[in-house]
C-alpha cells in the first residue's frame, strides 16, 4: 500500500470543539502521515560510509582557516580569551587539556620559541598543523583524544622523540618516517589496519598500536632497537615477523587470536609477555626465553601448567580463568621458582572447586609467594621444629 507523504490522512472524526468544520465535519487543516525517508541507508551498515556530496577537503581545511582567522580577530578585540595568555613567551611546556580546541593555528604557537612539551589532549582539533619555529625545540607532543583522521604538518618537527595520536580516527600511519628522532609511539584505538609507514626509525624503542584493527605483524624490519612492542586488542592470529627484534623487552598481544606461542625463539631478552584473552590451550614455545619475569597467559583454555622449567627468573604468573585443577602441577612445576613473588589462579577449576581451602593450598606449594591475586602478605615466619610434624602432615593432605 502506497504511504507517500504527499496524500492528506482521512478525514479526523467529528469534534465538540468550537472550530469550524465543513460538511464532511473538515476543519481546513492539511495533515500528513509523518514517515521518516532514509536516502542513504548503507550508513547504517557501514561505519566506513563517506558522502560523496560532502565539499571537498580542500574546502573544508580553507573553512577552518577562515575560522581560524575569526578566531584572532577575536582575541585582538578581546571578546574570546586567550588561552595562553598566561603562558611567558621562553615556556618550555604547554599544557591546554580539554579546552574545546578546534584549530591549532588559532593558538598562535609562533610566538613560543622554546617550547619542548606540547599536550593538546581530549580537544576538537581536525588537523596538525604546527609553526615551523617550534621544529628545533619541540620533542614531546601529545594530541591524545582529538578529531585527527590523517597524520599531516609534522614535517618541520624533526627533533620529536615522542608522538602521542592515540584515541582518534587514523586509518593509515603516513609521513612519520621522517621523524628519525623518535622514541615513542602511541596510535591506540584508532582505525589502523596495517602496520606500515615505519621504515628507518632506527631510535624507536616503544610502538603501541593496541585497540585497532590490524590482522598481521609485518613491516617492522628496520626497528632492530624496538624494546616494547604492544599489540593488544587487534585481530591477529600468529606471532610472525618479530624474530629480529632482539633487544624486545616487553611484548603485549592480548585480546587477539592467538591459538599458540609461537615465533619467540629469538627474542632471548625478553622479559614480560603479556599474551592474555587469546586461544591457548597451552603453554609452550618459551623455551629460550629465559630471562621471562612477568608471563601473563589469563583468559585462556589452558588446562595443564606445563613447559616451564626454563623460566628461572619468573617473578609474577598470571593465569586466571584457565583450566586449571591440580595443586600438585603448580607445586611441581613452580616450587624451584626462587624469584616467583605473586600468582594469579583465581577462576580456575582448583580454586572454584575449594575456595576456603585455595590460598592456604598455594601458599604450602609455594612458600616463597608473597602474593595470591589480590591479596598480599610478609612471608612465613619461621616454624618451630614442634609444629613440623604438623606442617608435614598438612601437606600431604592438601591433595586429597
Amino acid at each position: 500500500m502506497d504511504t507517500s507523504t504527499d496524500t492528506p490522512a482521512e478525514p479526523p472524526p467529528p469534534t465538540n470543539g468550537t472550530t469550524s468544520h465543513d460538511s464532511k465535519d473538515w476543519d481546513g487543516k492539511l495533515r500528513v502521515n509523518r514517515k521518516a525517508v532514509v536516502t542513504n541507508a548503507e550508513i547504517l551498515s557501514d561505519p566506513e560510509y563517506s558522502d560523496e556530496d560532502a565539499p571537498p577537503v580542500e574546502q573544508i581545511v580553507a573553512d577552518e582557516g577562515k575560522l581560524a582567522f575569526v578566531y584572532s580577530a577575536f582575541l585582538l578585540t578581546g571578546l574570546v580569551p586567550d588561552l595562553l595568555e598566561d603562558y611567558e613567551p621562553d615556556s618550555d611546556d604547554i599544557d591546554l587539556v580539554h579546552c574545546r580546541i578546534s584549530s591549532i593555528p588559532a593558538l598562535h604557537l609562533e610566538r613560543f620559541n622554546k617550547v619542548e612539551k606540547l599536550c593538546l589532549r581530549q580537544n576538537q582539533i581536525l588537523h596538525v598543523e604546527m609553526p615551523p619555529n617550534l621544529g628545533p625545540t619541540l620533542h614531546e607532543i601529545d594530541l591524545y583524544d582529538n578529531l585527527i583522521s590523517h597524520i599531516k604538518g609534522l614535517e618541520s618537527l624533526i627533533n620529536l622523540t615522542s608522538l602521542d595520536l592515540s584515541f582518534n580516527k587514523i586509518k593509515h600511519i603516513k609521513n612519520v618516517d621522517h621523524l628519525k628522532e623518535l622514541r615513542d609511539i602511541y596510535f591506540v584505538q584508532n582505525k589502523i589496519q596495517k602496520i606500515e609507514g615505519l621504515d628507518g626509525l632506527a631510535r624507536l624503542r616503544n610502538l603501541e598500536l593496541a585497540a585497532n584493527r590490524i590482522r598481521e605483524i609485518e613491516n617492522l624490519d628496520t626497528l632492530a632497537g624496538l624494546e616494547e612492542l604492544w599489540l593488544g586488542k587487534n585481530k591477529i592470529t600468529e606471532l610472525k615477523n618479530i624474530s629480529h627484534l632482539s633487544n624486545l623487552k616487553i611484548l603485549s598481544i592480548q585480546s587477539n587470536r592467538l591459538p599458540k606461542i609461537s615465533g619467540l625463539s629469538a627474542l632471548t631478552n625478553l622479559e614480560e609477555l603479556y599474551i592474555s584473552h587469546n586461544a591457548l590451550t597451552e603453554i609452550s614455545g618459551l623455551e629460550n626465553n629465559t630471562n621471562l619475569r612477568v608471563l601473563d597467559i589469563s583468559n585462556n583454555q589452558i588446562s595443564h601448567l606445563t613447559n616451564l622449567k626454563t623460566q628461572k627468573h619468573i617473578e609474577e604468573l598470571w593465569a586466571s580463568s584457565n583450566l586449571l585443577i591440580s595443586f600438585e602441577e603448580v607445586e611441581k612445576e613452580l616450587a624451584d621458582k626462587k624469584e616467583l613473588n605473586t600468582v594469579y589462579f583465581e577462576m580456575n577449576p582448583l580454586q572454584l572447586k575449594s575456595p576456603a581451602l585455595y590460598r592456604n593450598k598455594i601458599r604450602l606449594a609455594l612458600p616463597q609467594i608473597q602474593q595470591i591475586d589480590a591479596s598480599t602478605w610478609t612471608k612465613f615466619p619461621l616454624v618451630s621444629t614442634s609444629l613440623c610434624g604438623q606442617v608435614l602432615m598438612t601437606r600431604q593432605l592438601m591433595y586429597e
